[in-house]
């Protein structure tokens, strides 16, 4: 590998450092059995993603007060369905799944 730095004692180190893995490498004996390390190293993203789904996975599936207030509407007739509400969300929903 050919450096590009002009610098002539960094020049050198990077060949000793070329020429001592080498080294280590004639080093090790024909036919050893590989030592074989596991390692996970979890980006600072996917740590965030994991915190984020134990946080979620706190938060109950039902949403009681919104229940409870939607009973009691339906219970003393005040519930309303908006019809333009609806036919926006069928729309919406239709169009994401033609594009996904």
């Amino acid at each position: 590998m050919i450096s590009k730095i002009k610098d002539t004692s960094a020049q050198l180190i990077q060949q000793y450092q070329k020429g001592d893995l080498i080294k280590n490498e004639a080093d090790k004996p024909v036919g050893a059995a590989a030592t074989v390390t596991e390692r996970v190293d979890l980006s600072t993203r996917a740590k965030d993603i994991r915190q984020i789904k134990q946080i979620l996975d706190q938060i109950p599936d039902v949403r009681e007060d919104k229940v409870q207030e939607l009973k009691r509407q339906i219970d003393n007739g005040s519930y309303r369905v908006h019809a333009d509400k609806v036919a926006e969300k069928m729309v919406g929903e239709s169009l994401i799944d033609i594009i996904v």
